[in-house]
């Protein structure tokens, strides 16, 4: 069986339903993949490049990024690398009100066993409740 690493633009073609051809051809793939004909990988960069475009060129609203994040790890037939850190990180921005990119940072430190966060963006970090390093 053929296992594929997905770039953002094929679930976003998916999600956003703007170019039917490339629709149809995201949605096929998604299909085969549930259907076990082909394996499928992405990982957390691709996230993060979903939920900026979704924010920045589509304007939706951060709540929506969210649920999309949700069901795109949920995918039967896609294997999310650090799955676990995603799911981690989807759940401190929907209880913090932050960015999943922020939420994603949070996480891995936490899995990391780092003492805090360095950082300039006290602001976010510390709506998410984080431990952080004054500089």
């Amino acid at each position: 069986m053929k296992t594929l690493f997905v770039d953002a633009n094929v679930f976003l073609r998916f999600f956003t339903e703007d170019d039917g051809d490339q629709h149809g051809r995201a949605a096929d793939l998604l299909r085969k993949a549930a259907a076990g004909k082909c394996g499928l990988i992405t990982g957390p960069t691709v996230l993060f490049e979903i939920a900026w475009t979704l924010r920045s060129a589509y304007d939706v609203p951060r709540e929506k990024v969210l649920d999309v994040l949700s069901r795109l790890a949920v995918l039967p037939g896609l294997r999310m690398l650090d799955a676990d850190l995603v799911e981690d990180a989807i759940g401190i921005a929907r209880s913090s009100g932050q960015e999943y990119a922020d939420a994603y940072i949070l996480a891995s430190m936490r899995k990391s066993g780092a003492d805090a966060i360095a950082t300039f963006n006290r602001k976010h970090f510390e709506r998410m409740n984080a431990a952080i390093k004054g500089l």
